[in-house]
This record gives structure tokens, sequence and C-alpha cells, in this order.
């Protein structure tokens, strides 16, 4: 039903969703409506190990199965970790240390498995994903800590993975994308080798009081009840949402941060925050393209394998890691 033609879908679907001078885009306002005909249960309210497998679910049917030169599973100091290596790459070439989504709680290799290939193929660009420890059994600050030790270790070890080390890039979506943030944050004040950071819809706001958040809280894939899960799984009781490791906008920009791409979705209840940070890191001096892809939801990096408007702009995500580092 994703590979109909527009004109159909939108006879399926009725009337264009517009909220905040937005028009969802069609395929995916169909894709919501397959999955509540579905009943297919939100992954906050299931038990944690169920939304775990939730999640890989939703992730494998939006996915599908891409084509990648390589792959090989690793470890990334002690973390599972997964290196994705696009056809024809040299020898050496440009590297991106991933981090996935999930909400600090969710999300594995296999999660994001299908994005990163998708991700390393179109951009010749060489992708390590980092398994990082997941809440609620290891808190705050465990996947921070985990983040920063694990491009600290491909740093020091690029040339094994085939990396320059003059063309590492960080990147990931939602809570990778925070840890991302802060991982830049990081290279910057150590003076590590980073030359592009890729944020896609970061979550950098742990206290999270914007209009996007009420606007765009249910119906729309990520919902209030998952981000409250969220927040109360990783965080400690009576711990500080506004910590810089938790809430890069709340961070000091040191110099010397890498140029980042932070991608925003028009109707996703982090977007304004993300582009908070954006704007932030701009009024720094660091060098900040942002881009708001105002018809689709949180989620649509995994959106890959079916429809049209997210695969499109994962494709330009993988057009701008490629113009950075030179895939």
């Amino acid at each position: 039903m994703l590979a109909l033609p527009e004109p159909v879908q939108r006879r399926l679907v009725g009337k264009p969703v517009v909220r905040d001078g937005q028009t969802l885009a069609t395929d995916v306002q169909l894709s919501l409506w397959l999955q509540k005909l579905a009943k297919e249960p939100g992954a906050e309210t299931l038990p944690m190990e169920e939304g775990r497998a939730a999640l890989r679910r939703h992730a494998a049917a939006a996915g599908g199965r891409q084509p990648i030169g390589s792959v090989r599973d690793l470890t990334v100091a002690d973390l599972p970790a997964r290196l994705y290596v696009p056809t024809g790459a040299p020898a050496t070439g440009p590297l991106l240390v991933f981090f996935h989504g999930g909400g600090f709680m969710h999300g594995d290799l296999e999660s994001h498995d299908a994005a990163c290939r998708f991700l390393a193929e179109r951009s010749g660009v060489r992708i390590v994903a980092v398994d990082y420890r997941l809440a609620p059994e290891a808190q705050f600050p465990a996947a921070y800590d985990d983040a920063c030790a694990a491009y600290r270790w491909v740093v020091a070890n690029a040339a094994s993975l085939g990396g320059d080390p003059a063309r590492l890039a960080v990147g990931g979506d939602s809570a990778g994308g925070t840890l991302s943030a802060g991982v830049a944050l990081v290279a910057a004040r150590e003076g590590l080798p980073l030359a592009f950071q890729l944020l896609v819809y970061p979550a950098s706001d742990g206290v999270r009081r914007t209009s996007s958040a009420e606007l765009f809280s249910e119906g729309f894939y990520l919902t209030r009840a998952y981000m409250e899960l969220a927040n109360d799984s990783y965080m400690p009781a009576g711990g500080d949402f506004t910590d810089p490791r938790y809430s890069p906008l709340y961070a000091d920009i040191p110099a010397g941060v890498a140029p980042a791409f932070v991608a925003t979705a028009g109707f996703d209840p982090l977007r304004d925050e993300g582009e908070a940070y954006a704007r932030k890191l701009a009024e720094a001096g660091v060098r900040v393209e942002l881009k708001r892809y105002p018809g689709l939801i949180h989620g649509f990096l995994n959106i890959v394998g079916v429809g049209r408007s997210s695969k499109a702009a994962v494709a330009e995500l993988a057009a701008k890691l490629k113009a950075a580092l030179g895939g």
C-alpha cells in the first residue's frame, strides 16, 4: 500500500492532516493509519523486554533488507558494535560512529541495522554502530559514558576499522543524537579529531517545555507516555534533567566543535528542542546546517524500506554525510 501512487493513498486515508502550518506526508499518514488498523501497541505500553522487541519489529517492517558491501560484528570499548563497509570502499576512508535512538531504554544493533546499511551504502562512508548500555538496568550517565568511551576507542583504533582519522564523524537519531552531541562536545574539549556531527531529531532538552512537545504528543508515533517512560527509566530519582550530559541544550559550547547537520521532523515532539540546539551551536560559532522535514514524524530514519517521503529524507542525510566527509 505504501508503494501506491500518492493520489491513491490520499483517497485511502482521507483529508490531509495539517498542524502548525505543516501537512503530514500522505505515505506517513497511511503508515500511521495502518499501524492503528493493525492494533500494533506502542513500545511504551509493554513490559521493557517486550517493548524492545516491538521496536525491533517496527524497524524491521519499515527498514526492509538493505544492500551493503560487508558487515561484521566487533567489540568497541568492551561494547558490542557492528562495522558497515559500503560497496567499493577503499582500504581507508571516512568513518561515522553511530549511536541508535530508543529513549536510552530501547534500541540496539538490530533495530537500526537497515538505517545504517542505507546510510553507509548511499554515502560511501563506513559506519561503526555502537550498542551502549540501556536503562533501567544502566541509568544515567551510563549511555553517555559508553558513547564517549566508544568514540575515544575509535579514535585510537581507526586504522583497524579502515577509518581515516582526519575524516571521522559521529551521529545518531533521537537519544542517539543526544549522545552524538555530547561526544562532539567532549571531542572539542579533549582535542580529539572530529570532522562532522550528524544529529537526527536529537533530544536536547529533558525538561521538554516546548510547543512541539504539546502539539505532537499523541498520534504521531512518539508519544508523551514514551518520553515520560524514557525519562523515568534513564534518569535516577531526583536527577537533574538539565545536566548537560543528558540535555546538551544546557551545555557550554567549547571552541572547536565539529560542524553539524541537524535534521528535525515537522510532526515530532522533539522538533523544537532539536532546532533550539542547532541555534545554540550556531550562536557559539559552530558551522551548522538545520533542515526540517515538515511532513515527517519521529523515527523517519528507520523508514528506508517502505514509502517514499522518509526514504528520500534519509537519502538526503546520506548525501550530506558524503559531502561532509568525502565518502
